[in-house]
């Protein structure tokens, strides 16, 4: 199951290096406005989708994906978050 996310990690730093006319990815990663407006517009439509009880899990993906390009577009490495996050495990 994190394979998945692990392959979209690499995916999405693979995608930096590519043209942004053929990568939505990389069209993201190398413009910050969309880039953030993308994720504020995924979290709305994933909040709607729980409160409609509809598209839940397309829309948490939505998130991830968004989420995931946006952390890499801004030099914050999942790595490094992941162990912030295991820092604070009780």
């Amino acid at each position: 199951m994190l394979e998945n996310l692990e392959q979209l990690i690499k995916i999405i730093r693979e995608r930096k290096n590519s043209s942004p006319d053929k990568s939505y990815t990389n069209k993201l990663l190398n413009d910050k406005n969309l880039c953030v407006s993308k994720v504020k517009e995924e979290i709305g439509e994933l909040i709607k989708s729980v409160e409609q009880n509809s598209n839940k899990i397309h829309e948490a993906a939505d998130i991830i994906y968004h989420l995931m390009v946006y952390l890499e577009a801004n030099n914050i490495k999942i790595e490094d978050v992941m162990s912030e996050l295991k820092k604070r495990q009780k």
